[in-house]
């Protein structure tokens, strides 16, 4: 199997469910190959994220809506900063949001967890491109795990 077929696992957390929708169909048309899970909230992705049950499935990248019920973006990545070291491997967050507020965008960039900060829709080059990356990235660390 080469680097480019390899599924990478997408985790949409938004509120929306006709952006959630359309994020999968734009994933399966376009044929990318990743396995998504989705969550309503930032508390539900927690829960799920912390279930031992789960940590041969974790995401390879969150894709986080900022306003949400319950466990907005901003708690999700205070929550995430915490757990994250518990993690059975390095999760890559981007913040996706409608909002053109400068100080979210500066909010956003200001986390260090956070890759950076989409304007939705993503669009299927923008998608591409971060699938490509973590693709790559899995593949230079299989190679060093052989050298070593």
């Amino acid at each position: 199997m080469t680097a480019e077929k390899d599924p990478v696992g997408v985790c949409l957390i938004d509120d929306d469910q006709v952006y959630t929708f359309g994020f999968k169909k734009l994933i399966n048309l376009r044929g990318l190959n990743s396995q998504v899970i989705n969550f309503c909230d930032g508390s539900q992705a927690i829960t799920w994220l912390t279930n031992p049950h789960n940590s041969h499935n974790l995401p390879d990248v969150i894709f986080l809506d900022i306003n949400m019920p319950n466990m907005d973006g901003w708690d999700f990545m205070r929550k995430f900063a915490e757990i994250k070291s518990q993690l059975s491997k390095k999760i890559t967050v981007y913040m996706l949001s409608s909002s053109i507020d400068l100080n979210d965008i500066y909010r956003a960039k200001k986390i260090a967890d956070v890759a950076d900060y989409i304007f939705k829709p993503i669009n299927e080059y923008q998608l591409r491109a971060i699938i490509n990356v973590l693709r790559e990235q899995d593949a230079a660390s299989n190679i060093s795990k052989y050298k070593a």
